[in-house]
């Protein structure tokens, strides 16, 4: 039993577990990079198409990330408290219900484009480009949805490694294929835009097989086709009440981010073009962070599951130590480079102004947005999800978007202010959430649960060796 504890602590580690998610983080980042220098390389309107694309995109994520959280978060805590037959069902459910989730979305998005496109505000120019790169790859949604459960429930056993190498090989795929399409490489016919999306389709069906291979043996009783039918009520419920808050939220911010690119759209198309550039930039910023954020996540529900409070407690601002000096450095890089480094994206000069009186603005989004994303994990890690939801109801749509608006639009601010607006969202969420899970609200019913649990258990042995004595 010491060995298993020894054991399952190593493979629940910090660092463990986050140098996988950072290395897997990277390679998409790297993903999205490509994605845009390559794209820029056919026009500006078509890096605008795929930024508010990718924003649509992200949002309908959320329709099946709600499952596929709730699903990792349970899954976490159930192998925590030994109960890995509970974690497998959960895992089952997820992969079925977000496949059906996943399949909707795609024949919405592959018969409808043009008036989801009309919906996003995107110029008349811009149209036939958006309605070629949202069909194409709308239509392999469920791909998106299928490989989001699948990473998800794999990290969620402490095998953060399996998704990182998928990546690799996703990332390796996708990047030969654009620069054939893009280029006509290897005697393949130049497709512009169309190239990207189907290289995009591509690369996902192939990691979505490899993952699938991994998921069915990721747990000790292997997966196989007759637990299709396997259902359990409590449990998905279990998942639900997590997951639906946890939904809320990502949906929250999504749809506030969409909002927010519809608002540079009414600004214009270098405004909309520049925001897309930044986000590539900003993305190098958070991503030690945000892997940090993921694996103190996963850590602290396992340390929940198994009863070990005081643990968990404290592993947030583990986290918190390393991750906020390396945000820190890394947007002060991006601000020394990023110049530099915009320049390989466009020669716009209006486009370069624009981004950098961003990068300064940057310095300061990125500590904010690294306390309010491991502070927010760990409530969610515990099943506080609620409160992480309320949180971003209210500061999303009233800081973020609605002053957005106000004062970039409205006002005629523009694209700083807009910046402006998501910085004071960032830091008002997390300061709430620090004062709630300094509270440790969740942590302290945990303990009462189980000190409850060893009294009953006490009375049943004091009870039985009344019994024997007898």
């Amino acid at each position: 039993m010491i060995n298993q504890d020894k054991k399952e602590k190593n493979k629940f580690s910090l660092w463990l577990l986050a140098w996988p998610i950072f290395i897997e983080l990277f390679l998409q980042f790297l993903l999205g990079t490509v994605d845009t220098l390559m794209v820029s390389r056919i026009s500006d309107n078509a890096v605008a198409v795929v930024g508010i694309s990718n924003q649509l995109f992200n949002a309908l994520t959320t329709l099946f990330a709600t499952v596929a959280s709730g699903a990792g978060i349970v899954i976490a805590q159930k192998l925590g408290s030994r109960r890995e037959d509970d974690a497998r069902t959960v895992a089952i459910i997820a992969f079925k219900v977000t496949a059906l989730i996943g399949l909707g979305l795609s024949v919405l998005l592959a018969v409808a484009p043009r008036p989801i496109a009309v919906m996003l505000q995107l110029s008349p120019d811009l149209l036939p480009l958006a309605e070629i790169y949202i069909s194409i790859v709308g239509g392999g949604m469920i791909l998106a949805a299928i490989m989001t459960t699948l990473s998800t429930a794999i990290r969620s056993t402490g095998n953060t490694k399996a998704p990182m190498y998928t990546a690799v090989g996703m990332n390796i795929i996708h990047i030969i294929l654009n620069y054939c399409f893009i280029f006509g490489a290897l005697g393949i016919p130049q497709m512009g835009l169309t190239g990207v999306a189907i290289s995009t389709v591509a690369s996902r069906l192939i990691a979505t097989l490899v993952l699938l291979v991994i998921f069915l043996g990721a747990f000790q009783r292997r997966i196989g086709i007759k637990d299709i039918r396997v259902f359990d009520g409590k449990l998905f419920k279990e998942v639900m009440t997590i997951g639906w808050p946890l939904g809320v939220s990502m949906a929250n911010w999504v749809f506030s981010q969409l909002a927010i690119f519809s608002f540079l759209a009414i600004l214009g198309p270098l405004e909309l073009a520049a925001r897309t550039y930044m986000n590539t930039l900003e993305s190098f910023c958070f991503l030690l962070g945000y892997s940090l954020a993921l694996a103190a996540q996963i850590q602290i529900a396992h340390l929940y599951g198994a009863g070990k409070t005081k643990e968990a407690y404290s592993s947030v601002y583990r986290a918190l130590a390393v991750g906020l000096p390396l945000v820190t450095i890394n947007a002060l890089i991006v601000v020394l480079l990023g110049k530099h480094v915009l320049s390989l994206f466009t020669s716009d000069s209006e486009i370069l102004a624009l981004c950098a009186s961003m990068l300064w603005l940057n310095l300061l989004l990125q500590p904010g947005k690294m306390i309010n994303m491991a502070l927010g994990n760990a409530l969610n890690a515990v099943g506080d999800t609620r409160f992480t939801m309320v949180v971003s109801l209210f500061t999303m749509w009233i800081v973020a978007t609605g002053l957005s608006y106000y004062f970039g639009v409205s006002l005629g601010w523009g694209i700083v202010a807009i910046y402006g607006c998501m910085i004071a969202d960032e830091y008002l969420r997390g300061v709430m959430s620090f004062f709630r899970w300094r509270g440790r609200k969740y942590l302290k019913t945990k303990e009462e649960a189980l000190k409850r649990e060893q009294g009953l258990a006490a009375g049943r042995t004091s009870e039985s060796g009344i019994l024997a004595e007898a």
